[in-house]
């Protein structure tokens, strides 16, 4: 089997600098980094001029549809430094009876490690590379480490994942059978941020803590590159996006701009819904109140563990999004995401897990109360394979040395 081209072929890449996303402090390429001076994502700033001339648009549709054709807009320099699992475009998939006849799925669970977080986390780690970390530690509730894992793993960096206690099993194994150090923590994710940054305050290992380094955006903005792609360069009405550190809200925000700057799209954007669950709240707390940051959430619980973020880094920047584009911040409750799992698997066959199903409950509340329409183009995230979550007990036995009543089966 060859390789993908947009792999062996070197190609230029555009970065100029990374800037604070509070202040716009600028900061040099081709350095590590964390945060920024006022504790603050930095985010990468790119040649759009430069893309514009040497990549056009039909060069891009022309190649492979993986992550990897948009190496123009990505911060990877170098060929050498790619770490790749087979990163795919993700399929939008109807759900015309579950959700509605113009409800399609981003379904992220047939990206490598079975989540989204394959986007930011094999970007995040090929920079890690190219920058010389031997060493990474990261909180996660279990999708995100899972991906660090694997990719670490495949370029040799030493990684340490922490999680909350109620991380599902199969995600701590996960990441166990990918060669990481995981440890269960008594508390929540950002308890086991704090001691992630402790660590790293000690020089002992680099925070890879959500948006505490650079490029973890960059790979998810592939979502929104994609989006545009897929609908033909003119996006949905709405996005529904289940949202814990909001990476890939901000970052598909970043992909609309830098494509309307190079004359990819037009100015119209989809209403961005930020949703989280009714346990664990904090950025629909903030948006109700007309806050521009979210206070931490305590107490958070929920059955999708993915969005059980009691306080998000990059807050404001996914308030802003969400502001900016007309759309809301909503959360639902537990029960109702389950329905939303159980309905899609049964009526339209595909196994969303928790966060996914959150989604699909929040555009049935937003289509009730009249924040969208029926006839609106809409997109779900479903972030990972359900095959990841518990599930119900299923199965009646059947004695095949027994009388069997084939017309009762």
């Amino acid at each position: 089997m060859s390789l993908n081209p947009n792999l062996t072929a070197e190609r230029p890449t555009f970065v100029t600098h990374l800037e604070c996303s509070m202040t716009g402090e600028r900061y040099e390429a081709d350095q590590l980094h964390g945060l920024s001076s006022v504790g603050r994502p930095l985010l990468v700033r790119y040649d759009l001029d430069g893309v514009r001339a040497m990549a056009p648009r039909a060069m891009i549709e022309a190649r492979p549809t993986d992550l990897w054709r948009w190496r123009e807009l990505l911060p990877v320099r170098r060929t050498a430094d790619i770490v790749s699992l087979g990163e795919i475009e993700t399929p939008l998939v109807p759900i015309p009876k579950s959700g509605g006849p113009n409800v399609l799925v981003k379904d992220e669970g047939r990206l490598p490690t079975g989540s989204f977080k394959a986007r930011g986390l094999v970007m995040a780690v090929a920079m890690a590379k190219a920058l010389g970390v031997t060493k990474i530690a990261m909180p996660t509730n279990g999708n995100a480490g899972a991906a660090l894992a694997a990719y670490a793993t495949r370029c040799g960096i030493e990684t340490i994942v922490l999680c909350p206690e109620e991380t599902p099993e199969v995600n701590v194994r996960e990441i166990a059978a990918q060669g990481a150090r995981v440890y269960r923590v008594n508390g929540q994710i950002d308890d086991c941020g704090a001691i992630v940054g402790r660590g790293a305050a000690e020089g002992r290992w680099f925070d890879f803590s959500t948006l505490k380094e650079p490029y973890r955006i960059e790979g998810k903005k592939t979502m929104g590159l994609e989006l545009a792609a897929q609908f033909r360069w003119k996006l949905p009405q709405a996005i529904f996006y289940p949202t814990g550190g909001g990476t890939g809200l901000i970052g598909m925000w970043k992909a609309f701009a830098e494509m309307e700057t190079l004359g990819w799209i037009g100015p119209e954007r989809p209403k961005m819904f930020a949703v989280q669950a009714s346990g664990c709240a904090p950025i629909v707390r903030a948006f109700e109140a007309g806050e521009e940051h979210a206070e931490r959430w305590e107490d958070a619980a929920t059955v999708a563990a993915g969005i059980r973020v009691p306080k998000a880094v990059g807050d404001f920047l996914i308030l802003r999004a969400v502001r900016e584009s007309g759309g809301t911040a909503m959360a639902v409750g537990d029960p109702a995401i389950l329905k939303a799992v159980d309905d899609c698997a049964r009526q339209d066959g595909l196994l969303m897990c928790p966060e996914g199903g959150a989604t699909l409950a929040a555009y049935r509340e937003a289509l009730r109360t009249g924040l969208v329409d029926e006839d609106d183009r809409v997109v779900l995230f479903n972030c990972a394979t359900g095959l990841k979550y518990p599930m119900p007990e299923a199965g009646i036995a059947l004695d095949r040395h027994g009388e069997i009543d084939l017309g009762g089966l």
